[in-house]
């Protein structure tokens, strides 16, 4: 009567009209839910008897209603019956396609009534509104962390299991988180999608680049507690942090010298290997440090980078120049 539909029996009408009169006669005793067909009543019940009627042939997975075991058996034969008009793409869920079909339209109906944002699908609404309300359902096991997404809890055990379930098909380096390896993959493709606009240098990275503008904006975010230095990294702190502590932890399995720095322990054991990685394009000479590159390479440029204030004279090497005494400076300095 209020909307015109027609229907074939007395019944159905009536329990069609409750959805115009919001007439709910079907009572829960357990949690006094109400609903307004007694069959909706029967599949609530199921949760607070834990009966799960329907089960997967294929599997043995168990479900509450058969609606769920219909949908979750397109898993096994890889039926996708829902199918998006505008772009082709499948779906084995209703709801997906639904979601999906946003993309096209454009359509955010789910707002965040925190800051207004607006999402294509309830679940992501619920993820983002953990920012604001600071929830971490997500507990592990292992060591008690909590997150607000499971697939952050999931990648998070992975420290725990050494599971490393993402191979990279160019060098085989697996990866326990996708983006990590969607990350290193762009060392194979070249690809360096994050672009500083103040000197057009680009990172595979956006937290290189982060890093890299606070050449530009003159930020030390990370400052040492002990004698106030402020550094760009937290790693250069970090290793800064060892000069107070006297901490060394690289160990060189050759002689058991320590390094308080990963890069000194590296450039250390190229005594032991007598690896020069370093060549001179000129002479094709090897060195085992960068810096005896540069240093060598200043006989081939001619550079001699120490120039002495008093008299004027240039060294190639800091070495040379502290040794060196001029008239004037020996002058100045009775």
């Amino acid at each position: 009567m209020d909307c015109g539909k027609s229907f074939t029996q007395e019944s159905d009408l009536e329990i069609h009209r409750r959805i115009h009169t919001g007439e709910k006669p079907h009572r829960c005793s357990d949690c006094g839910m109400s609903f307004n067909r007694l069959n909706n009543l029967k599949l609530h019940q199921h949760i607070h008897t834990g009966e799960k009627p329907h089960r997967c042939s294929d599997c043995g997975m168990s479900f509450t209603r058969l609606s769920n075991l219909k949908r979750h058996q397109h898993i096994h034969t890889g039926e996708k019956p829902f199918q998006c008009s505008d772009c082709g793409s499948s779906f084995n869920r209703l709801g997906h396609l639904q979601q999906h079909g946003r993309i096209h339209t454009g359509e955010k109906p789910y707002h965040c009534s925190y800051c207004g944002m607006s999402f294509n699908s309830q679940s992501i609404l619920k993820r983002h509104q953990r920012i604001h309300t600071g929830q971490k359902p997500y507990d592990c096991s292992e060591c008690g962390k909590s997150f607000n997404q499971l697939n952050t809890l999931n990648a998070h055990q992975r420290i725990h299991t050494g599971e490393k379930p993402h191979q990279c098909v160019e060098c085989g380096r697996s990866f326990n988180k996708l983006s990590n390896l969607n990350t290193h993959q762009r060392i194979h493709t070249g690809e360096k999608p994050y672009q500083c606009l103040d000197c057009g240098k680009s990172f595979n990275q956006q937290n290189a680049l982060n890093i890299h503008q606070r050449i530009h904006t003159g930020e030390k975010p990370h400052r040492c507690s002990d004698c106030g230095s402020s550094f760009n990294r937290l790693g250069h702190l970090q290793q800064h942090g060892r000069i107070h502590t006297g901490e060394k932890p690289y160990y060189c399995s050759d002689c058991e010298r320590s390094f308080s720095q990963l890069s000194s322990l590296r450039k250390h054991q190229h005594i032991h290997t007598g690896e020069k990685p370093y060549c001179c394009s000129d002479c094709k000479r090897g060195f085992s440090q960068l810096s005896i590159l540069r240093k060598h390479q200043r006989i081939h440029t001619g550079e001699k980078q120490y120039c002495c204030s008093k008299c004027e004279k240039s060294f190639r090497h800091s070495s040379t120049f502290k040794k060196h005494k001029c008239g004037n400076r020996d002058q100045r300095s009775n």
